[in-house]
Order: structure tokens, then C-alpha cells, then sequence
């Protein structure tokens, strides 16, 4: 095929379609290139279900990453994404308890952390918490959590001077000095 002179729309696509007749469009490049290449990985007699996360490195991708990734954000993908998925890379989507946990904004985060922070100077009666003290903290719906306390309340202390007066406010409830 010439590729010095104009190309109609149908002899682009039928180039196109020679050389990758998955190829479309509408998907990112990035998850097109990790297809392929996880596709050859399963050609070749390799898996993707059930490998952990930087197991399966090919041509400086984690595929196995990327098919998790995929597995997790099942719901995000175009039903031919979704098919091409399962019927050729043999990946389904994750179950509710697979999934990773929901992101935490900082709000919740700061609520968690200064609820954490009332719990341990409730029960030890002061607020000298060891930099890598970790507090199991109970949820609301009754989920527990770990919460970095220690990393939490060095990095107060040391930011002291930039916390904006509200959260000051809350710390000083606390019974953190601002010092």
C-alpha cells in the first residue's frame, strides 16, 4: 500500500484494521497497547486472573495491574471492552468484596483522625502518641479501621503555624497546644 499519497477513509480503516483489527478509536491508546500486550501474554500460554499486582511486566507495563485495574472498574468499561476482557484475556469483574476500598475525602479523613485522637487521649489520658502508634478506630457502620495516629498528630505538630484556625480550634478541643 502506498503511504505517500491521500488515503480514503475506507483504505485508512482497512489499513488499520491489518494491523489490529481490535483497534478502535474510542478507547485510549494506553488501554489498546496494555490489550495487546496482555492479549499476546495469554496467547503465549500466560494468565491474568488471580496474578497480583507487578507479577506480569511486559514491555514495562503491569499487566497484571492493569487487569485488576480493569476487574475493579468493570462498571466504567464498554460493554466490547468488557467482552474482549472476559472472552480473551479470561478476566471478570471483581466482586463487592474484592474491590478496593472507596477513597476517603478529607473531610472524612480529618473526622476519622481527630475521632481516633479523642478515643486514644480518652483512654490514655494524654496526647504523646508514638510516631508509628496505629489506633483501630469502629466505624459508624461498624467496620474497623486503622488509623495512622501517630503520623497524624507529628504532622499537626510540625505544620502548626499553617493550620488554618478552625481546624486549630478542633485540635485545641482536643487538648493539642498551639504552640
Amino acid at each position: 500500500m502506498d503511504w505517500t499519497g491521500a488515503l480514503s477513509a475506507a483504505d485508512r480503516k482497512a489499513a488499520l484494521d491489518e494491523i489490529d483489527p481490535a483497534w478502535c478509536p474510542a478507547w485510549s491508546v494506553e488501554w489498546q497497547r496494555c490489550f495487546a500486550l496482555a492479549w499476546r501474554h495469554v496467547k503465549a500460554g500466560g494468565t491474568l486472573a488471580g496474578a497480583a499486582p507487578g507479577s506480569v511486566i511486559v514491555q514495562g507495563e503491569d499487566l497484571a495491574g492493569w487487569g485488576r485495574a480493569q476487574q475493579a472498574g468493570w462498571d466504567k468499561l464498554a460493554p466490547a471492552q468488557q467482552w474482549a476482557l472476559e472472552h480473551v484475556l479470561g478476566l471478570t469483574p471483581l466482586a463487592a468484596e474484592q474491590k478496593p476500598a472507596a477513597k476517603v475525602g478529607h473531610a472524612e479523613k480529618e473526622q476519622r483522625n481527630l475521632a481516633a485522637a479523642a478515643q486514644f487521649r480518652e483512654r490514655e489520658g494524654h496526647l504523646n502518641v508514638p510516631r508509628k502508634h496505629k489506633e483501630t478506630l469502629q466505624l459508624a457502620d461498624g467496620t474497623t479501621i486503622q488509623i495512622r495516629l501517630g503520623l497524624f498528630i507529628a504532622n499537626t505538630r510540625s505544620r502548626r503555624a499553617d493550620i488554618p484556625a478552625a481546624r486549630a480550634a478542633r485540635l485545641t478541643q482536643l487538648g493539642m497546644r498551639r504552640e
